[in-house]
């Protein structure tokens, strides 16, 4: 398990999309770096003021984590992972 502790995997940012169901919904995409599980984050902006930080990484629990089945969103999401994890520290603003 990639840099766990305790359960809690750290997990980076290899995605970030906009909602073609909701306007104003961001959604983010964390992957560990193996990218076999991932972890998603939706967020709603309230108005083009409303900023919040995205950092690099975050820790997510073992119940947060979803399976990545297909093989290639899975080597996608572990060359993207490395990447960012290679780059960036993990609160890193993004």
């Amino acid at each position: 398990m990639e840099e766990s502790t305790t359960d809690v995997v750290r997990v980076w940012l290899v995605e970030r999309t906009y909602s073609d169901d909701e306007q104003n919904m961001v959604i983010l995409t964390y992957a560990t770096p193996d990218g076999e599980r991932y972890f998603r984050k939706e967020r709603a902006l309230t108005s083009f003021s409303d900023v919040r930080d995205t950092t690099a990484a975050v820790q997510a629990g073992p119940g947060e984590l979803g399976s990545v089945d297909d093989p290639d969103l899975r080597e996608r999401y572990a060359a993207e992972a490395r990447r960012m994890r290679d780059a960036h520290d993990p609160d890193d603003l993004i």
